[in-house]
């Protein structure tokens, strides 16, 4: 049996429909009660699971041989995962599939440190383990969309750094993989798109997409802080995602690795198509 840990979140929503296509047997752990029930109204197996509550974990983790679990950037997340580790070792688990971020390895930004402190504890356990490290996701630029519909413009202070990003659904297709099919114990995926953008080049694909001109606007780091503080976007999450900005303008999200298509068998999905996909989210 295979859990699902934060099924509800937008990796775990496509692992789940990625488990379901395989017909693969898997129980979706979910916080709210709601999401649950939505769950079984879905003809899929569900259980609580929060990770805040040990004693949750433990009853989900129950009979379980593989478990996948990511957790959104959050100031508890080294606690939070943590108590999932101590659940999954107790629990006698076989297999602990656990998304990480690139760069976890090094620890080199803010984002990555709790990371990495996960890692070195599954690695301390001795349990059996798959690491999925992507780089930025094709997905956040969904945040940009009202600025882009209103204005025809999305705003960031990137610079012409370039980023391998990857999209939510190719993440979910490794994890779905390393969870069912043999070969990806003790591994480590660098998880990236096939190409290296810039900002201008996928304001570039955006405007021949959509049909319309679409532009980035550089700004400044006190100047982007200001707006998503305006926003309402936690001080430690934007400084957060400064840290991870600087850390790409020094060029070390520019590899593009081949672990997508070495194990999925198939290309990653690229950024136009990405952007065809969600054409109506920013229209």
């Amino acid at each position: 049996m295979i859990l699902v840990l934060n099924a509800g979140g937008n990796i775990g929503t496509e692992l789940v429909r990625e488990l379901t296509n395989r017909g693969a047997e898997f129980t979706a752990a979910y916080r709210s009660p709601d999401d649950i029930a939505a769950a079984h109204a879905q003809g899929i197996k569900a259980a609580e699971a929060d990770f805040s509550r040990p004693e949750t974990l433990t009853k989900a983790l129950a009979g379980v041989q593989k478990v996948f679990f990511v957790s959104p950037p959050g100031l508890r997340l080294e606690e939070f995962e943590g108590n999932i580790v101590n659940a999954a070792q107790e629990a006698r688990v076989a297999h602990v599939v656990k998304m990480s971020v690139w760069g976890a390895d090094t620890g080199a930004f803010i984002f990555a440190k709790p990371h990495r402190a996960v890692e070195q504890q599954i690695l301390a356990t001795g349990m059996p383990y798959t690491f999925l490290r992507p780089t930025g996701f094709m997905q956040n630029m969904l945040g940009n969309a009202p600025t882009i519909k209103n204005q025809g413009a999305f705003y960031a202070p990137h610079g012409d750094a370039r980023v391998a990003e990857i999209d939510f659904r190719d993440i979910a297709r490794v994890a779905a993989i390393t969870l069912t099919e043999e070969g990806h114990v003790g591994k480590a995926y660098d998880l990236t798109g096939g190409v290296a953008m810039t900002m201008e080049e996928r304001a570039q694909v955006l405007s021949e997409v959509l049909g319309k001109t679409v532009s980035y606007v550089m700004t400044s780091e006190e100047d982007w802080k200001a707006m998503m503080l305006g926003y309402g976007l936690p001080e430690w999450q934007i400084d957060g995602i400064l840290d991870l900005n600087r850390y790409y303008k020094g060029g070390n999200s520019e590899r593009v690795s081949s672990a997508v298509q070495d194990v999925t068998g198939n290309p990653p999905v690229s950024y136009r198509q990405f952007v065809q996909d969600y054409a109506q989210a920013f229209r």
